[in-house]
Parts: C-alpha cells; sequence; structure tokens
C-alpha cells in the first residue's frame, strides 16, 4: 500500500450497493435479472415525465454552465412539498441538499465529528453507510443492538453508552424512520428517549421511506432544534439514478451544512428531474398504494412458511430470517438462500442477520416467491 495513504484505510470495507451481484456466484443466464436488494421503486418515471425532461435537457439548461449553486428553485418546491404535512411551515432556510443523502450525512459528520471532537452512536442492524463514512473520515462509531423481537433499539444500552465517558464524546445519533433493513418504525418509547436527548447531541432522522409510513418527525423540528431530518428522492419518487436527497433542520444548522457542501453539488438534470418529480407528485406517488398492498400479499405468503420468519414492514421492502431453533430451517442458511436466489435470476440483500426484499412489480414478486418456495423445500 501506497506510504502516502491513512494506515487505518486499510481496515475499511468499502459499500458495495449490489453484494450479491459482485460475489462471484453464478447468476441466471436466462431472461433479465430481478434487482429486489435496494429498495428502488419497480417502476420507471412515466414517459410523458421522460419526455418533459428530454424537452427540458434540450431547451433550458446550457451544458457550458455551471448548475444553479443555490439551489433556489428546488428548495422551494422542497418546502412546499414538506408543508402539506405540517401545521407549523418550514421555509427553504431551513432545507439544504445534497447528492445523494450519503452527501448530506457525510457534511453532517465533517460539521460535528471531525478532527477528534466527536463520535456517534448507532444501534445494528442499521444503514450501514453511517459506520462506513464515519470510519472514512476517522470519526469512532460506537454501536449498541436492538431487540430481536421487534428490532427497537436497546435504550437502556444506548443511555449508559451516552451516560459513560468517550473519548471523543458521543456527539450525533442516527436512526432511520423506518429502519432498514428491518422496516419498523420508531416507536413511541424510542421517540421518547429521543425527545429526552440534551441538545449538546444530533439527532439525526432517516426519513428515506416517508412516503410509505406517512408519519414524519419533521414537525417537531421547530421544539427540537438539534434535530435534523433526512429525506431521499430515490425511493417513491423514482429517481434513484439523479441521486437528490435533502435535509430538513434548523437553519443555523442548514447554514453549517451548505457551509461544507461542495459547489454545484447536484448537476442541472438532477435539479431539473427533482423539480418536475415535485411538480408531478401526485403521478409518481400513486404507485404507493400498490407497493403496499404487494407488501402486504409477500408478507402474507412467506409467513406461512415454517422456515421462515418474517416482520411487519412500514417501508417499501419486508425482512426475514430463519428462526433460531426451528428444526425445519437448520439446513437453510440465508446465505445459501441468497446464493440460491440469485442463481435463479433474483437479487436480494442479506445483511444484518436476515434477508431484504424490495417489493418490486408484480412479477418481479410472483417470481421471487416462487423460487423462495422452490429452494426451502428442496
Amino acid at each position: 500500500m501506497f506510504s502516502f495513504i491513512r494506515s487505518d484505510i486499510t481496515q475499511l470495507v468499502a459499500y458495495t450497493p449490489h453484494p450479491e451481484s459482485n460475489s462471484g456466484e453464478p447468476v441466471a443466464s436466462s431472461g433479465s435479472i430481478d434487482r429486489v436488494d435496494a429498495n428502488e421503486s419497480p417502476f420507471d418515471l412515466p414517459s410523458e415525465l421522460k419526455e418533459k425532461l428530454a424537452w427540458t435537457y434540450q431547451q433550458l439548461i446550457e451544458n457550458n454552465r455551471y448548475p444553479d449553486a443555490e439551489h433556489v428553485v428546488l428548495h422551494e418546491a422542497i418546502a412546499q412539498y414538506v408543508n402539506e404535512s405540517l401545521d407549523t411551515p418550514i421555509t427553504p432556510a431551513h432545507i439544504s441538499v445534497g447528492n445523494g443523502s450519503d452527501e448530506l450525512i457525510r457534511s453532517i459528520l465533517i460539521a460535528t465529528c471531525l478532527g477528534g471532537e466527536g463520535s456517534i452512536l448507532v444501534a445494528n442492524p442499521t444503514f450501514s453507510m453511517y459506520a462506513i463514512l464515519a470510519q472514512t473520515l476517522g470519526i469512532p462509531v460506537v454501536s449498541v443492538e436492538r431487540s430481536e423481537t421487534n428490532f427497537e433499539i436497546d435504550l437502556a444500552a444506548a443511555s449508559k453508552a451516552l451516560a459513560l465517558p468517550q473519548n471523543p464524546p458521543i456527539r450525533v445519533v442516527f436512526v432511520v424512520h423506518p429502519n432498514s433493513p428491518t422496516a419498523n418504525a420508531l416507536t413511541a418509547a424510542e421517540l421518547e428517549w429521543l425527545r429526552s436527548l440534551p441538545e449538546q447531541i444530533l439527532v439525526v432522522i432517516d426519513e428515506a421511506y416517508f412516503e410509505f409510513n406517512q408519519t414524519t418527525l419533521v414537525g417537531e423540528l421547530l421544539r427540537q432544534p438539534n434535530w435534523v431530518v433526512l429525506r431521499t428522492f430515490s425511493k417513491a419518487f423514482r429517481l434513484a439514478a439523479h441521486r437528490v436527497g435533502y435535509a430538513v433542520a434548523h437553519p443555523e444548522l442548514i447554514a453549517a451544512l451548505e457551509k461544507i457542501r461542495l459547489p454545484y453539488n447536484l448537476p442541472s438534470f438532477c435539479i431539473a428531474a427533482a423539480t418536475v418529480a415535485l411538480a408531478h407528485r401526485d403521478l409518481l406517488l400513486a404507485s404507493i398504494p400498490q407497493i403496499k398492498a404487494s407488501r402486504n400479499q409477500l408478507i402474507q405468503a412467506l409467513s406461512k412458511h415454517p422456515a421462515l420468519q418474517v416482520w411487519p414492514s412500514a417501508a417499501n421492502f419486508i425482512y426475514l430470517r430463519t428462526p433460531t431453533g426451528n428444526p425445519s430451517s437448520t439446513n437453510v442458511a440465508l446465505a445459501k438462500i441468497a446464493q440460491e436466489l440469485k442463481a435463479q435470476g433474483t437479487l436480494v440483500r442479506h445483511t444484518g442477520g436476515g434477508i431484504r426484499i424490495t417489493v418490486g412489480s408484480t412479477d418481479e414478486n410472483l417470481r421471487t416467491l416462487d423460487r423462495l418456495q422452490r429452494i426451502l423445500q428442496a
């Protein structure tokens, strides 16, 4: 390794968005691959919106000019959308946009913990990028566990971790609402605990799946100035290819994130895509009832199998494990299930001690069920 590379980088493992597709195991050679491993929408943009974006690219975007560095129009559109579910409106000054939520998470870490000033707290299993991004910046990660029953955070362990003298001290707590990969929303006890945290600790609430859950904590931001809510256009808005996320927080926190944000961090076409998506949100979000109905059908079908334990979901994916001590599941390793599904053309995510399956199209869901049931019966 080059001597000028940080020594701790050798210990890091890069995030792999599709590990099952890059594992070296054979993939089905016939037909298309069902990618139900990344929590993307199974539906592309409608053709009329693609045509509108094509026209925008041809007629409005000047390729020799930098993008709008201030994101003025997009901030206003996001504020209008967020305010639909609020009694007390937020303003564009409460918003920062990033190249996906990942950029915003990284900016939060830089603003709070970099230079040995702080560490972060996460409850596993959860979205792995919090820890990965922290580690790439040399920021310590404190981990606690979740209940094996309902995946609620071990609040006693989390409180103990916050009370213990840490060097550096915990400055940021990351939670997902609903959590990934386990699909459970924050409980009343977890919310009460978050509200009890002192203002010296930043609480990051990742609402990447808000549109499927329709329960948001943005309305509490004015009472909780140490909270920030993250959202994305990659899921329900079908813009995963464009990488647009946004943060909603107190204007002083947003001002700090804006100082760290790279100039021109969003390409003009991505800004246009997010703006168009918001203008046509009724059309795009109309797919949510179908996705939720398909999700419930998947859960109902898979819950009937004695070799599987499937949990309720408040998102666009489901999470399952093989029950401990169940004789019928002893020969069914989760890694083997994921590999055999891949060999038959279905990519799922093996993570956190379970398997996460994105709700796909009707045909994808039927193939997933059929292949999984055949694997378990073998």
